[in-house]
């Protein structure tokens, strides 16, 4: 039986006409040509509303939760929760970021295909995009910075005081068609792969300047966050974190509504690891190819914490060197450990969709993305802002593996687990087979016990299921899951007890 991923409601096809649409050709394992279809049809009554109406669509408010969580609109811009624990929206709305790194989009596509890409994330439950604003060679684009079709950013090479409007224009119109859809754009105003030698070349003074026009054209977009850096091997060098900041500070100057982060360096960093990023940053940025859920939890554990979530880790199709590479179950590991460690989102990445080489239309509807949707469905259809990491091991008591806070995800066996504060849920997820004992009193009642498959979004009953939440009880998987791997989530879910 072919894996499938998220279904529209029924409600939602009855708000469309299917028979106006034309066909996309679409190649992958998760998705059927129905799905498809249904999929543009949503998309095109959505995109029906104004590009920033923050509304809901009546066709989609009777959906189910999952599919309400993914295509609803939240009221940008976004904010941190009361606790600085998640984000949240202008409606204090828990703000569940699944996201997507077509990094190269505004250099590599035309609006007609950022259109085709954006309906196919959508099905996928995808509401953040990362775009970088300017693109060269080094991310897949042009080497001069122009678009595909010719349009160069400056109007004076490499000077960033001369923005061509021609330029930002196209990058307002593809920020608008995201917001049309849903979705937030991360925008990397002048990432630091390949722009660090330009911002070196302006200096300070118009780094900033070149931050105040940013800031000042997008500053009535809501559905940005600003992101700087990018594989930012020389933050260390105040000289290079100078200039980046001076970016960040011109946009608040003119722009002081948006959340900013920032990517710093691989193999594993965060944020904060920069202290003077303090002042500027809203949300931290986790960046790791080790087991995720070490630097997630530095982030979590810091003094002065901000949300979290996970900017990049390995990408679906590429196998960096030092790396184990982004296979389907080491991406379900980056992806499971993540969310059992406090953040509120992460993004998903591959070599088809963040550089968009020739071949991108015929590579995305891919394992990795369709599983990374169940995920995003597993976690959004619960509590997944209350969950709170069992860093003291008091839920999962034996059989918990190895933490390390780098090395091999392959061969890691670390079990992460948490649990809402009101014991009506625990989570576990487990990368490989084995036995482990949860003490049953952390949950807040008679509990219903059950495995899910992360390879093919199903639940499995546990014989003997409900349970009373009393002693230490020992679960097993019976084997191997769908996919031939040993990773399971145990999740156990009691009612709450009265307040």
């Amino acid at each position: 039986m072919r894996e499938q991923c998220w279904r529209p409601p029924a409600e939602l096809l009855a708000a469309v006409d299917v028979t106006r649409l034309g066909r996309m050709p679409v190649r992958g394992t998760c998705i059927l040509g129905s799905v498809v279809r249904i999929a543009l049809a949503m998309l095109a009554y959505i995109a029906s509303a104004s590009a920033l109406d923050n509304s809901v669509p009546s066709a989609l408010s009777s959906a189910s939760p999952a599919a309400t969580s993914a295509a609803a609109k939240p009221a940008y811009p976004l904010k941190a929760s009361a606790n600085n624990r998640y984000l949240v929206d202008q409606d204090n709305v828990p703000f569940l970021m699944v996201g997507d790194s077509p990094q190269a989009l505004i250099g590599s596509l035309s609006q007609a295909q950022a259109a085709t890409f954006i309906a196919n994330r959508l099905k996928y439950g995808i509401n953040a995009l990362w775009i970088n604003l300017l693109c060269n060679d080094s991310i897949g684009c042009n080497s001069d910075g122009t678009t595909f079709d010719g349009i160069a950013p400056f109007t004076v090479p490499g000077d960033i005081s001369t923005p061509n409007p021609v330029y930002f224009q196209r990058a307002e119109d593809m920020i608008r068609l995201a917001a049309t859809y849903g979705m937030t754009v991360i925008l990397d105003p002048i990432e630091t792969v390949g722009w660090l030698n330009t911002l070196r070349a302006n200096g300070v003074a118009r780094a900033f300047a070149y931050g105040q026009y940013l800031g000042d054209r997008y500053k009535d977009f809501p559905n940005i966050i600003w992101m700087h850096g990018n594989d930012f091997q020389s933050w260390r060098n105040p000289t290079d974190t100078g200039l980046v900041q001076a970016v960040a500070l011109g946009i608040k100057s003119a722009d002081p509504n948006h959340l900013h982060t920032v990517e710093l360096n691989f193999l594993t960093s965060g944020s904060l690891d920069d202290p003077s990023w303090a002042p500027i940053v809203g949300l931290s940025a986790a960046y790791t190819y080790y087991p995720t859920y070490a630097q997630v939890l530095k982030e979590y554990n810091r003094p002065k914490f901000k949300p979290v979530f996970m900017v990049e880790a390995n990408y679906e199709f590429e196998h960096n060197p030092g790396t184990d590479g982004g296979s389907t179950q080491n991406l379900r590991r980056q992806a499971y450990w993540t969310m059992l460690s406090g953040v509120t989102g992460q993004l998903y990445g591959s070599f088809y969709s963040w550089r968009f080489p020739r071949e991108w239309q015929t590579h995305l509807d891919t394992p990795g993305i369709c599983q990374f949707s169940y995920m995003s469905q597993l976690f959004g259809t619960r509590n997944w802002h209350d969950l709170i990491p069992d860093q003291a091991h008091a839920i999962v008591t034996e059989g918990r593996g190895k933490f390390s806070t780098i090395g091999s995800i392959a061969t890691n066996t670390y079990v992460t687990a948490a649990r809402t504060s009101d014991g009506s849920l625990v989570m576990a997820y487990m990368p490989t087979v084995r036995t482990i004992t949860v003490d049953m009193s952390k949950l807040a009642g008679i509990t219903t016990a059950r495995w899910f498959d992360p390879a093919n979004d199903t639940y499995i009953a546990i014989d003997g299921s409900p349970f009373a939440n009393a002693g230490g009880r020992q679960f097993t998987p019976a084997g191997n899951n769908s996919a031939g791997d040993g990773d399971w989530v145990l999740v156990l879910e009691a009612a709450a007890r009265p307040k």
